[in-house]
């Protein structure tokens, strides 16, 4: 559990945030994704056939940076190892998708499944460049 600074604990409820892996030629690979902050920590739901899920098996090292959805110059990054747990009965899945309003199982082709990533902060860097 991470305790993150109570001037940017409200972007723990950001609508989206930008994630990055780093990619088998050495370059960060960015998407924008769903998240939960559930008990302290940041956890993620990925389908396995996608590429940051085989970056994160090579490289286990990511960024998450929540960005205020009502200010540019305000954001929160975090930077951090990650554990990669199976969620092939879709539990967390679903947890993820209840907070979006969607079924995330709609969104995976047949025979790919899915799992659950917490990233594990070695830095949180909190930006407010709003005066």
């Amino acid at each position: 559990m991470t305790d993150f600074p109570d001037s940017h604990r409200d972007l723990l409820d950001a609508p989206v945030a930008a994630f990055s892996t780093v990619g088998a030629d050495g370059i960060p690979q960015s998407t924008l994704v769903w998240f939960l902050h559930e008990d302290g920590e940041l956890k993620l739901s990925l389908n396995n056939s996608r590429v940051k899920y085989r970056n994160l098996l090579k490289r286990p090292h990511c960024s998450l940076l929540l960005l205020d959805p009502n200010s540019q110059y305000r954001y929160l990054e975090v930077r951090g190892q990650v554990r990669i747990d199976p969620d092939d009965d879709y539990v967390f899945a679903g947890r993820v998708g209840a907070k979006y309003g969607a079924d995330v199982r709609e969104y995976d082709a047949p025979g790919t499944s899915r799992v659950m990533v917490t990233i594990e902060p070695t830095r949180v860097y909190p930006v407010d460049m709003t005066g």
